[in-house]
């Protein structure tokens, strides 16, 4: 059994109202190794150039991350982005963005990833996603993918052609009616699901989130945060959360979903608490249980109508 990450490693330059960041370690792979290695090993498929730091690799490999897919283009430079958000944390403007490496990726899944039994494609180019699938000899008991509106405009038929492969699908609720063409959510599950994910993670950011499988729904709260310093990387987190906890307890039942759901918002919210991935680094099991605790209690209430 294994849980085999795809995702972007990268450098983010980010700006928020509460302050900014020079250079830093980022990328959707990135998260949800940092995140996922809380609860289960990691095997990462991802491109990074030559000036990203062995330093970094040497982290996640010591967080029982295994690199042997990630590739290694010495005389290339790494993915970058940068970008600026608005006052409510939820809107950003993108500054710059340097596919290098990534403009190129054609990934390759090494031998002794084929035991793959959960597969995380993290937001990358659905055709990448694709070529992940295709190259896996068994096909995993869980596939979950992340997208975005990006590919949605730009290459909507292979996205079509992932979703048919996909078992779990995680999108925000703005992407959900775009993909669907439907504004309420209900109606806008039961079209994408039709494309092939029984389960749907529909995201709300400050709202929770929703999951959708068949004709049930569940509603998981957010966390009220005093102080918000960086979202970005909070949705490959989340993302991180759930499937690490779905490895953990090899569940992929509606209600262990429900359970990895709190799991990934638990992380999420440690996530937006300092920039990057610095307070991820640093998490002890006591911290994962006593915010999920706050989850539970959040969500918990007792009803007497007389």
């Amino acid at each position: 059994m294994s849980l085999v990450v795809v995702g972007s490693m990268a450098f983010d330059a980010i700006e928020t109202p509460f302050g900014k960041s020079d250079k830093i370690i980022g990328g959707a792979g990135t998260y949800i190794a940092w995140c996922a290695t809380n609860f289960a090993p990691v095997k990462q498929i991802s491109v990074v150039g030559g000036d990203f730091p062995q330093s970094e690799l040497d982290a996640l490999t010591a967080r029982s991350v295994d690199l042997e897919g990630v590739q290694i283009k010495k005389d290339e430079k790494t993915f970058f982005w940068s970008g600026r958000y608005h006052m409510d944390m939820n809107s950003r403007d993108t500054l710059v963005t340097e596919l290098n490496v990534l403009g190129s990726f054609n990934p390759v899944v090494p031998n002794s990833f084929q035991d793959c039994t959960y597969l995380m494609l993290g937001n990358l180019a659905p055709a990448v996603q694709l070529s992940v699938i295709n190259q896996l000899q068994k096909r995993p008991k869980l596939v979950v993918l992340d997208t975005m509106n990006f590919w949605m405009e730009i290459a909507l038929d292979d996205l079509k052609q992932v979703l048919a492969k996909t078992d779990v699908l995680m999108v925000n609720d703005s992407e959900a009616r775009q993909l669907s063409g439907n504004y309420s959510l209900v109606k806008a599950a039961k079209t994408i699901m039709a494309m092939g994910p029984q389960f749907l993670i529909i995201k709300k950011g400050e709202h929770g989130a929703l999951l959708f499988h068949e004709n049930k729904v569940f509603a998981a709260p957010a966390l009220p945060l005093e102080e918000v310093f960086d979202p970005t990387g909070a949705g490959d987190t989340f993302a991180g959360g759930f499937i690490g906890h779905i490895a953990k307890t090899n569940d992929v039942s509606f209600e262990n979903m429900k359970t990895a759901i709190i799991v990934g918002s638990a992380m999420a919210s440690f996530c937006v608490e300092k920039f990057g991935t610095e307070r991820l680094r640093n998490l002890t099991d006591a911290d994962i249980k006593e915010r999920i605790d706050e989850f539970v209690q959040l969500a918990s209430f007792d009803i007497n109508l007389v």
